[in-house]
């Protein structure tokens, strides 16, 4: 069994999306400082496709069950399930590049889910994204996550927020910290603590289309949304081949669905072998369960 790359991203031209910078310089950044930012990556078309998509889920107005995902928050997950247009977004180039060398080609889609903070949303408290390993700090991280606006991200509409360098920190925390009562279902009371600010913590604002791509160790939070507007973001997040998912995509995403997707989202859902043979059924490469519905 081997693990077969349908992209070969080496063979890719990534300039138009990096802003005039080189990937090398991009990528110094992102170990310096555990993100990075590239401004207008998705053409307006592009994104009138992805909000299209969007809508309905949306519509639906389905709000957060606690302090974490916030009770003036619509989330939609197993995108995938819901419409093969995100499979665009988890699999551009120039993110799985980031993707694929940080955590290696067996890399695994993490999580993938919509955020539409509404007027009134409060900041989230602050985590980082492979937190649930438990594995102590400072270390190599063990996810990355991405960040598509998708619409106009501003400082009042609750810009993600992330504090520059914290990809380093050992065991401290900031202030407003998730805490295990922040998971709890029914649990929204606003807590005090999430509103508190961190000296070093920049708001990361885009204009729509734009891609910030972070490490799975960088302490972020959602902001509060303090404008008339909601603020919509996509955000797919990756893990290391041999990592457990947050959300289960095997299960998720239907597997007459995924027979229909590009090989390399079907790798990233976990079609995929992670060597030597870590993710085999019955003995074989997963990818064999697809050809059977083909």
């Amino acid at each position: 069994m081997n693990v077969a790359r349908s992209i070969e991203l080496t063979d890719v031209d990534l300039t138009p999306w990096l802003g005039g910078r080189s990937f090398d310089d991009a990528w110094e950044q992102f170990q310096e400082e555990g993100y990075v930012i590239f401004e207008n990556v998705l053409t307006p078309e592009e994104l009138e496709v992805q909000r299209a998509a969007l809508k309905p889920w949306i519509d639906a107005d389905i709000r957060g069950r606690n302090n974490f995902e916030g009770a003036d928050s619509n989330r939609v997950y197993a995108m995938l399930d819901k419409d093969p247009v995100f499979a665009d977004l988890i699999s551009h180039p120039l993110q799985l590049a980031f993707a694929e060398r940080e955590l290696g080609a067996s890399v695994l889609l993490y999580a993938c889910l919509a955020i539409n903070l509404l007027p009134g949303e409060t900041a989230q408290p602050w985590h980082f994204d492979d937190s649930h390993c438990g594995l102590a700090r400072p270390r190599e991280p063990l996810s990355m996550s991405t960040f598509w606006s998708i619409s106009d991200t501003t400082s009042d509409n609750g810009a993600t927020e992330i504090i520059p360098d914290s990809h380093k920190w050992g065991e401290e925390q900031p202030d407003g910290a998730n805490q295990a009562e922040d998971f709890i279902t029914g649990r929204i009371d606003g807590g005090s603590e999430k509103s508190d600010d961190h000296f070093q913590a920049i708001k990361a604002t885009m204009p729509a289309g734009s891609l910030m791509i972070a490490k799975g160790t960088l302490w972020h939070r959602g902001g509060a949304n303090d404008s008339d507007a909601p603020r919509l973001i996509v955000t797919p997040q990756f893990c290391k081949g041999w990592c457990r998912p947050l959300e289960q995509q095997l299960i998720a995403v239907s597997p007459e669905k995924v027979a229909g997707f590009p090989k390399r989202v079907q790798e990233l859902l976990g079609y995929n072998i992670h060597l030597p043979f870590m993710g085999y059924v019955d003995g074989m490469h997963p990818a064999r369960m697809l050809e059977k519905l083909g």
